[in-house]
């Protein structure tokens, strides 16, 4: 039997499985990385740290396995940038995460450009795209004297990846994440040259661009014990889409991860974004390009974890189930996750957390059952858009990512969309994708049709009167605008200007005091001075 080495390489950790050809999970391995948070809202990662974690990773899979991989897939954080040296393969600076919002202001002044960089690309000016970051870190002296001298490169963290698991021979990205950089061309597939001078990126530090089910070289010996070919690259989101079967026009899934991304294949047809949709690159049944309609809600996952991790409140994030569940209802209280700024369908980066509906009631299983069900209400609210703006009618929804192992959520889900909701037996479809490709270009499966076949699914079907549902997302919009609203509110009174701060005033001597009450009485000069002083 063949198998297949997948690497999952994500925002809290990199997933490693290995996979024989009859889709069962022969070894697994995982290792978190550390996030770095220099200042309110900057997220950044260390890439060397990336690559030891995610070797570590990897090992840990093939020695459970007892088996020796014949390809590598490789799927990704998507629009997290990375910049090192040519010759000495030392990264330049942090990796800056998809999460950082430090271009918020820049991403501001290109608003005039919305339109032509929205044709090119399928995406909207934002910080959540790594255009902007990349411009951030080439305006550090260092970083754009070894750019100026030909000695720079830059990529997504498959591009990374790629680069030292080669030991330095390839230097290659695929359409997927190539596609999320707001650099390409996603109707030529190609990177554009106006938007690299828009952005002031040098086109030549960028990564060649190779089809997603491919070659990207073999590793070097020493990683692995021999050397084992590349064949599959995808961002993780195109990768779960691909994961799940959603390989034709009018198939879709959403994922719960870190965020949530709900993307629906639209095949061959370059969709249109608009509505807070982008459009994207994804993949059909054999890896090479296809194209999809995408909804980014940046936070899902995430705050499950900041409930446990910054809150205190939960022991673990299975715990948010339970407490979830001891509630009949809400009581009113609902969570707008914007802890990095809202994504679809608003696009507000200042936005910011807000949880309303507070009372001397609420408790520890109220914040966790309005973090989850913030999760099924954006989701909710995008596929509606989605089945809209793609002229389809969605009869279900397949579903995958950590969260989705929550039953609670899932039903809820199904509840408030109304049509059944499909959870594959492998959760980890994201790293399932990019086995997918990898294994489909490397003669492990045939197509994803053999591919797919592997799978098994467990169906939620709605159980809440559809009025109901109606009225839970009706309050979770009100939740929303008040979000939106203490986000866009300066603090000032409209068309009222900024009271100015009052000078501190130093007690006068009598004498001086005399002096100003004479001037008071004295008639007005004619002289100019005077009477610019008498103003």
């Amino acid at each position: 039997m063949k198998y297949v080495l997948s690497i999952d390489q994500g925002t809290t950790g990199t997933t490693a499985l290995v996979l024989g050809a009859d889709g069962k999970v022969a070894g697994r391995g995982y290792q978190e990385i550390t996030q770095h948070y220099p200042q309110p809202g900057w997220v950044e990662h260390d890439a060397d740290e990336i690559l030891e974690r995610t070797l570590i990773a990897a090992r840990e899979a093939i020695s459970s396995s007892g088996v020796s991989p014949d390809v590598i897939g490789i799927t990704n954080q998507r629009e997290t940038i990375v910049v090192w040296h040519r010759d000495t393969g030392k990264p330049l600076a942090r990796a800056i995460v998809w999460q950082d919002r430090r271009t918020t202001e820049r991403c501001a002044e290109l608003k005039n450009k919305t339109t032509m960089i929205a044709e090119k690309t399928g995406l909207r000016p934002d910080p959540y795209f790594s255009a902007t970051k990349l411009e951030w870190l080439l305006k550090r002296p260092e970083i754009a004297f070894v750019a100026r001298n030909g000695r720079l490169l830059a990529g997504t963290i498959d591009t990374w990846l790629i680069w030292k698991l080669t030991g330095g021979r390839v230097h290659a990205t695929d359409p997927t994440n190539a596609s999320r950089t707001l650099l390409f061309d996603i109707q030529r597939l190609r990177w554009s040259k106006e938007l690299c001078d828009l952005f002031h990126v040098p086109v030549e530090i960028l990564p060649e661009v190779r089809p997603s089910a491919g070659d990207f070289g073999k590793t070097v010996t020493s990683f692995f014990g021999k050397s084992i070919p590349i064949t599959g690259v995808a961002g993780d989101q195109q990768a779960a889409l691909f994961g799940q079967g959603c390989c034709g026009p009018g198939a879709a899934k959403n994922t719960y991860g870190t965020g949530a991304f709900l993307l629906l294949n639209t095949g061959k047809t370059v969709p249109k974004a608009g509505d807070g949709l982008l459009a994207t690159v994804a993949c059909d049944d054999k890896g090479g390009a296809a194209y999809a309609l995408e909804a980014s809600i940046f936070v899902a996952g995430a705050a499950i974890q900041w409930l446990r991790d910054g809150l205190g409140i939960l022991e673990n994030a299975a715990e948010s189930e339970r407490l979830a569940r001891s509630l009949e209802s809400n009581d009113g209280v609902y969570f707008v996750p914007a802890l990095v700024g809202l994504g679809a369908p608003n696009w507000e980066p200042k936005a910011r957390g807000t949880i309303v509906g507070l009372t001397r009631g609420t408790g520890r299983p109220h914040l966790a059952r309005a973090a989850l069900e913030a999760m099924a209400y954006g989701t909710a609210e995008m596929l509606t858009v989605m089945a809209k703006r793609g002229k389809v009618t969605f009869e279900s929804l397949r579903v995958d990512g950590g969260a989705s192992a929550n039953n609670w959520l899932l039903q809820f889900q199904s509840d408030v969309l109304g049509i059944s909701v499909e959870r594959p037996d492998m959760i980890e479809t994201t790293a399932l994708g990019a086995a997918g490709l990898a294994g489909i270009a490397g003669g492990v499966w045939k197509d994803a049709t053999e591919f797919i076949g592997t799978r098994q699914f467990t169906r939620f079907a709605p159980m809440m009167p559809p009025e109901s549902a109606t009225a839970l997302r009706g309050e979770w919009q009100r939740a929303v605008r008040a979000a939106l609203v203490w986000a866009r509110d300066t603090g000032e009174s409209e068309g009222k200007k900024p009271k100015k701060k009052r000078k501190s005033v130093r007690a006068k001597s009598p004498k001086a005091k005399s002096q100003k009450a004479r001037a008071r009485k004295s008639p007005p000069s004619k002289s100019k001075t005077a009477r610019g002083r008498s103003r």
